[in-house]
């Protein structure tokens, strides 16, 4: 049977941009590199984490995740992950292997869409507190409200008052959150150029996945200086003692979950955890802001 074609999103946008306007050197990375070789020569490791000791640490880490849905149940506990980095970085992946053993019921993902005219004139952190987690509750938000710093800003979505005005009230939002119990966790996802345009090009041509890419996605790959000087901003301007940015570099999507899930875990004082397992990061991905630029 002959393989059927079908037409790529967005005119073949991705595709056009990758054989025409991208820079040479993102496009000898992505002709030249096997499919487990890292794209960034910046990143520590060279090849991608073998499936098998990642499938292993996965599994012992989604124990540890069992364990902390058990302890905020029987404690109360409020706990906040706050999910941001760049398009295509492993944002979605990440959550599924978070929440894949959780019970739905008290563990729950927040991706809000685009906000509705009624939204848009409240207070802006509005609809974000409506999702706050309850007693026993985990939320896991796939995007936050640092939109404002980076892709409203980036797009014109928001005006500079607006986001002068996001600035001057999210420390303060974020020391509410944690002086009434609310445990935040905030995650940064930062991935290549490289690999961030490969992963898009795989995407285009897979009909299982096509759904994920956006005009965003187009647009923004001609805003990527834009969007590192919108985070830099952004890091400079909401680091703080009570919510510390947690940036984990992602070219390796495997490596990153395991990262992400012992940030988390490093930040729950759970009675059964496990030191050996729920340790800290690899120091060599996971770190402060500084590590965005490798």
């Amino acid at each position: 049977m002959a393989k059927k074609t079908f037409p790529k999103p967005f005119g073949g946008a991705i595709s056009k941009f990758y054989e025409q306007d991208a820079p040479e050197e993102l496009r000898e990375a992505i002709r030249s590199g096997d499919h487990n070789d890292i794209l960034d020569n910046s990143f520590p490791y060279e090849e991608k984490m073998k499936r098998k000791p990642y499938d292993e640490d996965l599994h012992e880490l989604q124990i540890e995740l069992v364990k902390v849905q058990s302890w905020a149940q029987e404690t109360g506990a409020r706990v906040v992950v706050v999910f941001e980095g760049r398009d295509a970085a492993g944002k979605g992946g990440t959550i599924k292997r978070f929440r894949e053993f959780l019970n739905p019921r008290t563990a729950k993902v927040v991706a809000l869409p685009k906000p509705t005219e009624e939204e848009s004139s409240q207070w802006y952190f509005q609809r974000y507190v409506e999702n706050m987690p309850s007693a026993g509750q985990i939320v896991l938000f796939d995007r936050s409200w640092y939109n404002r710093g980076v892709v409203e800003h980036v797009f014109g979505f928001c005006t500079p008052e607006q986001r002068r005005s996001f600035f001057d009230q999210v420390n303060d939002f974020e020391r509410m959150l944690t002086d009434d119990g609310i445990i935040l966790v905030k995650l940064w996802l930062n991935i290549g150029r490289a690999e961030q345009l490969r992963r898009f090009l795989s995407r285009e041509s897979d009909r299982l996945k096509q759904w994920k890419l956006s005009s965003i996605d187009v647009k923004g790959l001609y805003k990527w200086d834009a969007y590192t000087d919108a985070i830099r901003e952004t890091f400079k301007r909401s680091q703080s003692s009570h919510a510390p940015w947690h940036v984990i570099r992602s070219d390796d999507k495997k490596r990153a979950r395991l990262a992400a899930i012992c940030t988390v875990l490093g930040k729950l004082d759970y009675p059964t955890k496990e030191a050996d397992i729920a340790c800290p990061p690899d120091p060599k991905i996971a770190g402060g802001p500084d590590l965005m630029d490798g």
